[in-house]
């Protein structure tokens, strides 16, 4: 597959998932909190989970029919914390995807109610797909249920506000950012591990596929702190230089920016050589590896 076909698999991935987050949350509402939904989870962003679970069931040989409707739970989840991350009681930001942030637009009250529509929303199409009793799609729904809950997401979450600079070891702060980023990350991946046709070789791909999102996911993070460091909040479409600011623990501000790179370079490594474990067992990993690029040499 050539870059021009992986840039084409990303426009027409992201256009499927952009298309079916419009029909599940449809304009016709004069809701506020329909619209503060529609305003965070339609205003962009790169879909980088709902890219990662199609690129994982392409190779995996998951029906796209039965993936996609879990790729757009797995964005709801995730543009949900994203409102609820910025509220004034926690990250207080004011800039989210190169716009206000929903309750800059619509009021704190308003944004939390539409980051709380979106979770039960999510949760409200992954009991619709698993009304037919599938055992593999209840597996993946309870997969990402827990992926998003206090094991995981929130459970990172709730590290990260109870922490402060200089409180934390390196243990903690992996153990919060493989928590909060990573999770999702995890469950993006490894959700059409489950609903894929039986795998003969099932342990040794689920043990690869944690690996490659273990190390995406801190790597996705280390990037993003750096990224912090940019002066231009416009080219990145969020606010910089407030993870220092607001005595944030990060892996620039618990290692310092070189030491960060290097960590940042030994995940991209760690994540390659999953990727290897699985293309030695004869799986076609163009497309996780593309994303993975993508990933590594993005700016924003």
């Amino acid at each position: 597959m050539e870059v021009n076909e992986f840039l084409q698999f990303m426009q027409e991935a992201k256009t499927k998932i952009d298309k079916s987050l419009e029909d599940i949350f449809s304009d016709n509402s004069s809701d506020l909190t329909i619209c503060a939904a529609r305003y965070s989870l339609l205003s962009g962003g790169k879909r980088i989970r709902p890219l990662l679970m199609l690129a994982s069931s392409f190779m995996l040989n998951a029906p796209e029919a039965d993936v996609i409707p879990f790729a757009c739970a797995i964005e709801m989840i995730h543009t949900y914390s994203l409102i609820h991350d910025d509220l004034p009681c926690m990250d207080n930001d004011v800039l989210r995807r190169g716009v206000p942030t929903c309750h800059i637009q619509y009021s704190e009250a308003i944004a939390l109610l539409a980051g709380d529509a979106l979770l039960n929303s999510a949760y409200e199409l992954l009991f619709e797909h698993c009304l037919n009793g599938d055992i593999r799609r209840l597996k993946a729904a309870r997969f990402i249920s827990q992926s998003s809950g206090i094991n995981g997401m929130i459970g990172g979450q709730s590290i990260d506000i109870t922490s402060e600079q200089g409180s934390v070891t390196p243990e903690i702060l992996y153990d919060m950012h493989n928590k909060k980023t990573g999770a999702l990350i995890e469950a993006s991946i490894m959700t059409p591990l489950f609903l894929s046709p039986e795998l003969k070789d099932f342990s040794r791909v689920k043990d690869a596929l944690s690996s490659f999102s273990k190390h995406l996911g801190l790597s996705f993070q280390i990037k993003d702190d750096l990224l912090d460091l940019l002066p231009n909040s416009k080219d990145l479409g969020k606010s910089t230089g407030k993870d220092e600011a607001s005595n944030k623990c990060t892996f620039v501000t618990v290692f310092g920016a070189e030491k960060a790179k290097v960590l940042f370079d030994e995940e991209m490594f760690l994540m390659s050589s999953a990727m290897d474990d699985l293309e030695k067992m004869g799986y076609n990993v163009y497309l996780l590896r593309g994303i993975a690029n993508y990933l590594r040499e993005r700016e924003k």
